[in-house]
């Protein structure tokens, strides 16, 4: 009975939030508050049991980027590069989204998708202001990148950082087998975005005028400054690639990158707290707990279960069905706690596996699987949250739908493209 009210809970809260007729804070927080009297989670569950809880790795990563992105924002470099892009772009509305696109992918793959989305925003709404263009067509093709991007690297996306150290994966093996697919998806990605945001691409060649006669570096009010902040910045950058080896978690990279930052730019506390969007922060938090839910009464477990029950012997259907079913359960929900529900049935089935490359091939269907899936809908990863939040902070709303119409023929055509190339690498060549 518990485990049935568990599951209506969660779904009525998903509808909520997909409907927005409540805000999307409320609708976690209420569906929390009714787990809480069920039973379902208490306050070991919630703030210290790492498996079902809120994962304050996330929450201080988050908060510690949005202090960056907020000091940076007050040197003026994202005007500068916003006035960069529109000069490349010499107007075409269409080439201006490649090159954002392309850069956002690119970055992705060695930080965090979350990251980028806070340091690439900014300077797309510059640039769409600049040139009279919609942002939110940009925004959400920017975080869809982000996500294709995130999956060609160990380092590139939270569930591959999982992935990697419970299945023993180097980042060489990522590069090496999931690198060569996001190149192709990445291409298949930017001729979908030719014809999904067509009704963006306005002329905006009158505009180039203004832009072509201003200098970036008249935007950059403290060189000093800057100098400093970059500094700071490439540390960071540095510490996210390297903290496996130095030993540092990324949620400390980030909260200490933003630290220095505060310290060297001598902002006020209101400043550099003025960007941070605690809502998002708060919504992650409710998502969290409520999929802890779904783990306590044992709903995903069950289903991994089934899965394997499923498959038996049949590994391409087995790698198939991960790919796949990721691709599903990720799309709602944040793909971190479903992988770390995940993995523990996967490292089971992989065991039973005699070839090692096969073995290998299961891992790398659910890596693909949740980075993938996480384009479906507007909660599937915290990059989408986190970009949707900061588009209604800057009066450029997205709806739940608006995003999904978008994320889910974007999913749907990536995860084609990922099954035939598991198929033809690991099992057919």
């Amino acid at each position: 009975m518990t485990t049935a009210l568990t599951i209506i809970v969660f779904l009525v809260a998903f509808v909520l939030i997909a409907t927005e007729r409540v805000h999307r804070v409320a609708a976690a927080l209420g569906g929390v508050a009714v787990m809480v009297v069920l039973g379902v989670v208490d306050a070991h569950s919630a703030f210290f049991y790492e498996k079902t809880g809120i994962d304050w790795n996330v929450i201080f990563l988050l908060l510690g980027m949005m202090i960056t992105v907020s000091v940076l924002k007050h040197t003026g470099v994202f005007d500068y590069l916003a006035i960069w892009a529109a000069k490349k772009s010499r107007g075409r509305s269409f080439r201006l989204m490649v090159i954002l696109v392309l850069l956002t992918a690119v970055v992705s793959a060695f930080l965090d998708s979350v990251t980028v989305m806070l340091l690439i925003a900014p300077i797309t709404l510059a640039v769409c202001q600049r040139l009279r263009l919609p942002v939110v067509p940009f925004l959400i093709a920017e975080v869809l990148a982000a996500n294709i991007g995130g999956t060609a690297t160990l380092i590139g996306d939270p569930p591959n950082i999982m992935i990697g150290s419970r299945a023993g994966l180097s980042f060489t093996d990522f590069l090496i087998n999931l690198a060569p697919i996001t190149v192709v998806l990445l291409a298949v990605f930017i001729a979908l975005c030719r014809v999904l945001f067509r009704k963006a691409f306005l002329d905006a060649e009158e505009h180039m005028a203004e832009i072509m006669g201003l200098d970036g570096k008249d935007t950059i009010h403290d060189h000093r400054l800057l100098r400093r902040c970059l500094l700071v910045a490439g540390a960071v950058v540095l510490a996210f690639i390297l903290h496996g080896p130095i030993g540092i978690d990324p949620a400390f990279v980030g909260l200490l990158g933003a630290g220095l930052m505060v310290l060297v730019s001598g902002t006020t506390t209101r400043q550099f707290l003025q960007e941070v969007d605690w809502s998002t922060l708060v919504f992650f938090m409710g998502l969290f707990v409520m999929v802890g839910g779904l783990v306590n009464v044992g709903v995903i477990d069950t289903l991994g279960r089934a899965a394997i029950n499923l498959v038996g012997d049949d590994y391409l259907l087995a790698a198939m069905g991960l790919l796949v079913g990721s691709a599903v359960i990720g799309g709602m929900i944040d793909t971190i706690p479903f992988v770390a529900t995940t993995m523990p049935i996967v490292e089971e089935l992989a065991a039973t596996v005699p070839d090692p490359d096969i073995s290998r091939a299961l891992w790398w269907s659910l890596a693909l699987g949740a980075d993938l899936g996480g384009n479906t809908t507007a909660i599937g990863a915290s990059a989408n949250v986190v970009a949707i939040g900061w588009a209604a902070r800057n009066e450029h709303p997205i709806s739940f739908w608006e995003f999904t119409k978008y994320g889910l023929v974007v999913t749907t055509v990536t995860i084609a493209v990922s099954a035939l190339y598991i198929w033809l690498r690991y099992f057919a060549l």
